[in-house]
């Protein structure tokens, strides 16, 4: 009962903040596309650039997820999130007051959006070990492999005699 409680919750906190950051962040994509295209753009323009420039990422970590679990190339998907992902900060910053707090403040949404994102689409699951705060860093958890025989190891020494420690480069 008590996980249920705690799942809800979780689930309430990252929807509620989801929806707040991705209303920020594609306002300020909007904004920031509007200002700069010709008199007479239409506004729905501004609103296709931020649902491209926010929800690419999303795809893009949706198929890096798949094609890690299939072992196939993430380059495009990586690519992808790498270029929206900067687009959208882009615009987080170009429409901040310059300054370093206005910056930090202007980016908030589109850092919070991406790292909701991460979140829910990179959770750990009986399936996955993280091992670092990288989507490309989730491996499949291994079985352990039973021991059939020790193979016995013998020291590499060298022609006089001392052991060869680590790996030998030449």
């Amino acid at each position: 009962m008590k996980d249920r409680i705690e799942s809800a919750a979780l689930a309430v906190i990252l929807t509620t903040v989801a929806v707040a950051a991705g209303w920020a962040s594609f306002t300020h994509v909007h904004d920031w596309t509007m200002h700069h295209t010709p008199t007479g753009t239409p506004d729905a323009f501004g609103w296709v650039n931020a649902v491209i420039s926010e929800l690419v990422p999303v795809a893009a970590l949706l198929t890096i997820k798949r094609r890690r679990q299939a072992g196939t190339s993430i380059g495009y998907p990586l690519f992808l999130l790498i270029a929206a992902g900067t687009l959208s900060l882009s615009a987080q910053l170009a429409v901040a007051q310059p300054s370093p707090s206005g910056w930090l403040l202007s980016a908030v949404p589109a850092l919070a959006f991406m790292a909701l994102v991460k979140l829910v689409f990179t959770g750990t699951s009986p399936a996955t070990v993280a091992v670092s705060a990288e989507p490309e860093a989730l491996i499949p958890a291994q079985a352990p492999t039973p021991e059939v025989g020790a193979v016995p190891v013998r020291p590499i020494t060298r022609s006089n005699g001392v052991p060869v420690i680590g790996q030998v480069t030449r």
